[in-house]
C-alpha cells in the first residue's frame, strides 16, 4: 500500500529551510548571560568610583575613568558574545558568515554608529548625563533594526531597552541603575531564557 508523507511535517521542514537560509540563528543565550555579567561588573565600577569621589570631594576628572570603564566592557562583551555565538554555530553545523550575518551586522551598526556620534557630541558639549539613556536607546533601536534578521524574541529585549533609556532620560540621577538594569540584568534575563528555549 503507498504510503504519503505528511504535509505538516513537510512544511515544518521547509519553514526550517527558510529559517536557516533567511535569519541568523546562532545568537547563544550565554552570549547574553556574559555580557550582562561584564556589564553588571562595570556598571558596579562606576559606582564605587563616584562614591570615592562622594566621599573625598574634589575636582578629579571622572571622564577617563568611564571611558576606559566603557571601552573595557564593551570589548569583553563582544569578544564573549563572539565566542559563545561562533561555538553554538559549529555544534549547529550553521555557517558563521553568510550574507544573513552581513545583513544582520548592517542593520545593527546604523544606528550603533549614529548613537556613538550622538554620544561624542553630547560629551564635547558636557552634556554627560545623557550618554548612559542614549546608550540604551540607540541599542534598543539597533535590535529592533536586526529582528527581521535574527529571534524574534529579540525585539521583546530592544522594546525594554528603549523603555529604560526613556526612563533614565526622565530620571537623571538614577542612570547608573537604568543602565545597570539594561545592559547587565535585561541582558542576564533574556541569556538564561534564550538559553532554556534554544540550547539547553
Amino acid at each position: 500500500m503507498m504510503q504519503f508523507d505528511d504535509p505538516r511535517k513537510d512544511l515544518i521542514e521547509i519553514r526550517s529551510m527558510m529559517e536557516q537560509s533567511s535569519k541568523f540563528l546562532s545568537l547563544s543565550g550565554l552570549a547574553g548571560v556574559s555580557a550582562g555579567t561584564v556589564a553588571l561588573a562595570g556598571a558596579g565600577a562606576a559606582y564605587w568610583q563616584l562614591n570615592q569621589q562622594e566621599s573625598a570631594p574634589g575636582n578629579a576628572d571622572l571622564a577617563p575613568f568611564f571611558l576606559t570603564d566603557a571601552t573595557l566592557v564593551l570589548a569583553l562583551a563582544i569578544s564573549l558574545a563572539i565566542f559563545f555565538t561562533t561555538r553554538m554555530a559549529k555544534k549547529k553545523g550553521l555557517p558563521i558568515w553568510s550574507g544573513t550575518t552581513r545583513y544582520l551586522l548592517a542593520s545593527l551598526l546604523v544606528p550603533l554608529g549614529v548613537g556613538g556620534l550622538f554620544c561624542l557630541i553630547a560629551w564635547h558639549h558636557g552634556l554627560v548625563m545623557l550618554i548612559a539613556p542614549a546608550t540604551l536607546i540607540f541599542y534598543g533601536l539597533a535590535l529592533l533594526n536586526s529582528t527581521k534578521y535574527t529571534l524574534r524574541e529579540v525585539q521583546y529585549l530592544a522594546a525594554a531597552q528603549i523603555l529604560l533609556g526613556l526612563l533614565a532620560f526622565l530620571f537623571l540621577d538614577a542612570w547608573l541603575i537604568f543602565w545597570a538594569g539594561g545592559f547587565g540584568i535585561l541582558h542576564i534575563v533574556y541569556g538564561v531564557i534564550m538559553y532554556a528555549k534554544y540550547e539547553k
